[in-house]
């Protein structure tokens, strides 16, 4: 259980866990997170609503214990299991995350990925990408 591995000076770890799980549905935990990345732009000079982004994305192999429906072979990578889809700003802070299964083309999976973004964050007007995400998308 990762969070028995707290340091000492926590609380007992089911009272942190009941906390991050009271904020995770309340959105109070991404509320946290969108608020200290803005201090962070606002702290390297940078304004707080990005203006270019990069998306990319990770295959990682899944835990036996995750059902094949949401998983799948990136034949590419050759790593069974999921694939994890970032954008992040030009500072590398995450804008938007979607985790599909291995097998979607990285090129499919950021349709939303990328419609999500410019919902959230209007002022975006370049986002780089490489070669996986030819062909369709770019049009």
């Amino acid at each position: 259980m990762k969070w028995a591995n707290l340091p000492a000076d926590f609380p007992p770890y089911r009272r942190v866990d009941a906390f991050a799980r009271r904020w995770q549905v309340t959105g109070l935990l991404a509320e946290f997170h969108d608020r200290l990345r803005d201090r962070v732009r606002e702290k390297e000079g940078r304004r707080v609503d990005p203006t270019a982004a990069i998306v990319d994305s990770q295959s990682l192999r899944a835990a036996a214990n995750i059902p094949r429906s949401t998983s799948g072979w990136d034949g590419g990578k050759k790593v069974g299991g999921r694939k994890r889809h970032l954008v992040v700003d030009c500072l590398g802070l995450v804008l938007a995350v979607a985790v599909t299964a291995a097998s979607m083309q990285d090129r499919d999976a950021a349709v939303p990925l990328l419609e999500r973004l410019r919902k959230m964050y209007f002022s975006i007007r370049l986002v780089w990408a490489d070669g996986g995400y030819a062909g369709s998308l770019v049009g």
